[in-house]
């Protein structure tokens, strides 16, 4: 039965808004004034095949990844509860309080309504709910545990979300003080070093190095600063440019994995994620293949990526998955002896679980180890630099206190 939003007047001539369901425009009208409301526009809710690319259009994204994690936990315990799931998605619906949530889950509603499958209805909001989600979903309708799939699914939805904020978290500090920092000397270098620079200058006696080093790039920042500033916006814009192509994104990507400390930790979240969604799809029934190839997907870097893909078309050839993942350096062997594990003890869900786990644990761990290094390494770093800054000032007056005497 399809959603309509409706708008009318109550007999205190209050306006009021919301949603409905009804077998036409016509009927939503009639039991808006069956409940002794005065109809003013019934706007039918979009169904799946409206909006661009064949997906439902409402105008901005509904969920975050917290609030995505938070409504599938609530819909997994009214549905592990027992009841229907249109029932559940009536209740989700009335308990919104945005007005764009509220016309998703009635879209959701009505799509269920009319007999698609809910995975069906999810594909309609492309945006919302990835491959990844309808394929768990998809496989929790198919086996009749829909409940318990979607328990797990917000279970790895809150176990990336917490994984992504404590490296942002780790991450945060050390930023902002590098930002503070960089001020800081470009006001020195670029205001108070030529405000004392000219007193000495006027002397005509000649300067210590570090001051004179000081003025000069004192000089060459607030002559060309701009240019300088355009020529580094110019190379992040041809860097962003250059990673649209497939070919440079991958090979940048494999030289990030190089990279001393964060190519370990991206090593790591990766490594964490595809394991994490691998063991959750495994786990709800989703064939093997198909599993690997939507945890593939999940992969933000591409090195890793197409190692995923190459690993896949040696399962598909016969080969084991630990054997796959085994042959692939970018992988961490941890994982490659899991699903050894998990292959020879019957349990690969569990097996891989573990593995993510551990991962993420060791990201976590690394994560914070760097921040806690860099912090003082900052500080210092920051403290040498305007230590030279106030060298480079007090040195002039050592030296004219020096001729005074």
């Amino acid at each position: 039965m399809p959603a309509f939003k409706f708008e009318a007047l109550d007999a205190q001539g209050k306006a009021t808004s919301g949603l409905l369901d009804a077998e036409s425009a016509k009927a939503a009208r009639s039991q808006l004034r069956a409940q002794s409301l005065v109809p003013l526009a019934v706007t039918q809710v979009a169904t799946a095949g409206t909006g661009a690319a064949g997906g439902l259009r409402i105008g901005g994204r509904v969920f975050d990844s917290t609030g995505l994690a938070v409504w599938t936990r609530q819909l997994a315990g009214l549905v592990g509860s027992g009841l229907p799931l249109e029932r559940a998605l009536t209740a989700l619906g009335d308990e919104a309080e945005d007005r764009k949530q509220r016309e998703l889950v009635a879209h959701l509603r009505s799509e269920v309504n009319s007999g698609q499958p809910f995975a069906r209805a999810l594909a309609s909001a492309p945006r919302e709910f990835d491959d990844v989600y309808r394929g768990v979903v998809a496989a929790g309708e198919q086996s009749g545990a829909l409940g318990r799939v979607l328990e797990r699914l917000a279970d790895d939805l809150e176990a990336r979300q917490e994984l992504k904020g404590k490296l942002i978290g780790a991450t945060l500090y050390p930023a902002i003080v590098s930002a503070i920092a960089i001020v800081i000397v470009i006001f020195l270098v670029t205001y108070v070093v030529p405000q004392v620079a000219t007193v000495f200058t006027s002397s005509k006696r000649s300067l210590p190095f570090l001051t004179l080093a000081m003025m000069a790039i004192s000089g060459f920042l607030r002559s060309w600063g701009w240019l300088l500033l355009l020529a580094i916006a110019a190379g992040v814009g041809t860097l962003l440019a250059a990673l649209r192509n497939e070919p440079f994104r991958e090979r940048f990507d494999a030289g990030w994995l190089n990279l001393p400390l964060i190519g370990r930790l991206s090593r790591g979240y990766n490594a964490a994620r595809f394991a994490g969604t691998l063991a959750m799809l495994a786990g709800a029934g989703v064939p093997i293949l198909k599993a690997l190839q939507a945890a593939a997907e999940t992969l933000s870097n591409r090195a890793m990526r197409a190692d995923a893909m190459d690993a896949l078309v040696q399962v598909r050839e016969g080969a084991p998955l630990a054997s796959a993942l085994a042959g692939k350096k970018r992988f961490p062997g941890i994982l490659a002896m899991f699903a050894r594990l998990g292959e020879q003890t019957g349990q690969l869900p569990t097996m891989l679980e573990r593995a993510a786990k551990q991962l993420s644990a060791e990201v976590q761990r690394r994560a914070m180890q760097m921040a806690t290094i860099l912090e003082p390494l900052l500080i210092v770093g920051m403290g040498g630099v305007v230590m030279l800054i106030v060298l480079a000032v007090l040195l002039p007056i050592i030296q004219l206190n020096s001729f005074v005497k």
